[in-house]
């Protein structure tokens, strides 16, 4: 026969479990938890542009830029800084499921366009145009019509947008693409 919980215990039970659900609750709740979507614009990690050339290194995925250097408020660099990890981690998936060479010639550098899912925050990549991403885009991808500046656009099975802005793919990842 089992003994009766004393008091003590029973609060110091009843008080981890009440830690418990809070820790849950805080975890799974909507756009505030660990758990938050990666499309949720405040939920996103950020990485230093080291880390993401580390990143981009070991995918075999090159970069450029037109002055040569990766400082973030100079729009002739390429930069990185305070790129969000699910981007990275899409241009990587973008990498190994195409198969194609990838360069990219834009990133979280100052001089793009602004708004909530931008370069400058960390949800845009710019990428050169080979004929292989192209083909792979043109016929992998969904054709949703054309952006207000007239660029066609291609949506991913994960959501994730290509635009065809003439010179380059401007892709917009909410997401690393089912990485």
């Amino acid at each position: 026969m089992s003994q009766p919980v004393r008091p003590a215990r029973r609060n110091a039970l009843r008080s981890t479990l009440t830690v418990f659900a809070l820790v849950l609750g805080a975890l799974f709740a909507p756009g505030v938890g660990v758990l938050a979507g990666a499309d949720s614009a405040h939920a996103a990690t950020k990485i230093s542009h080291a880390t993401a050339t580390s990143m981009f290194r070991g995918s075999g995925i090159t970069w450029s830029s037109s002055g040569g250097c990766s400082d973030r408020n100079n729009p002739s660099c390429t930069s990185f800084e305070q790129l969000n990890l699910a981007t990275a981690k899409g241009a990587q998936t973008l990498k190994s499921a195409s198969g194609c060479a990838l360069n990219i010639t834009g990133g979280t550098e100052t001089g793009h366009a602004g708004g909530t899912y931008s370069h400058w925050n960390g949800y845009k990549l710019d990428f050169s145009k080979y004929t292989c991403l192209g083909n792979y885009v043109r016929n992998t991808f969904t054709y949703i019509g054309v952006r207000g500046d007239g660029a066609p656009q291609w949506k991913s099975g994960a959501g994730n947008i290509y635009a065809d802005e003439g010179n380059h793919w401007d892709v917009t990842f909410y997401n690393c693409g089912g990485c």
